[in-house]
């Protein structure tokens, strides 16, 4: 027989999220290479990914009037 494990059927306990201190119901727990829980909620995971690929110092050089051809 299969289970499937579905994260919004899931029946966790609250936790407290290591990144912004709040209570959530919704979190992923990590284990780091010394077998450390540490919960981080799904907003802090977002926000953490959300500049995964840009870099600092990015910005477009047309809006300042130079067009690269």
């Amino acid at each position: 027989m299969i289970e499937t494990i579905d994260p919004k059927t899931t029946e966790k306990p609250t936790a407290r999220c290591g990144e912004c201190d709040r209570e959530v119901e919704h979190y992923n727990t990590f284990l780091s290479s010394v077998n450390e829980e540490r919960i981080v909620c799904w907003e802090c995971l977002s926000r953490e990914e959300k500049g995964f690929n840009a870099n600092r110092n990015f910005s477009r050089q047309s809006r300042r009037g130079v067009i690269p051809r």
